[in-house]
């Protein structure tokens, strides 16, 4: 009779309990990234309530890019105009919104920043010049807690 596990239930239970951890990793990393935990707000980014304040303002185009199934489920931001980034005419459209001149001051917000640091870059190459992000967006990441936790104004998308 055995007084403990054997040798070969350790190294399972070693191997279950680090596959466990490196999964767990996988999912804490995957995590930090989908709620952008690290974001902050850069010199070419704006709050919340500064780009709130800029679109009311007429001094920039607020741009929310996130899916209509978002938009619908938890409103756009008071002065922002919708177009989803997924659009092939995307920047067609957008051009459009600037009356064609890629040098109109644009911020771009989606749900947490990811999407809309990947459509800054998108821009810059493209060749506006003056594009501006909202790191903690619609739901809030590292960069603030985002629009709707701070209770500014939103509208029913059309």
């Amino acid at each position: 009779m055995s007084n403990g596990p054997t040798p070969s239930r350790f190294a399972r239970r070693g191997f279950l309990l680090g596959a466990g951890a490196a999964i767990g990793a996988v999912g804490l990393a995957a995590g930090a990234r989908w709620f952008n935990i690290a974001a902050t707000v850069q010199e070419r980014d704006l709050t919340a309530p500064e780009a709130l304040a800029a679109a009311q303002a007429g001094e920039i185009l607020l741009v929310d890019i996130r899916r209509p199934d978002e938009w619908t489920r938890t409103g756009i931001g008071q002065g922002a105009v919708a177009i989803d980034m997924r659009r092939a005419d995307f920047i067609e459209v957008l051009l459009g919104q600037m009356g064609g001149r890629r040098d109109v001051p644009v911020a771009l917000i989606c749900a947490r920043g990811v999407r809309s640091a990947k459509m800054s870059a998108r821009l810059d190459a493209a060749g506006f010049t003056q594009v501006l992000d909202v790191p903690e967006g619609m739901s809030g990441s590292g960069a603030g807690p985002g629009w709707i936790k701070r209770r500014l104004p939103l509208v029913q998308p059309d």
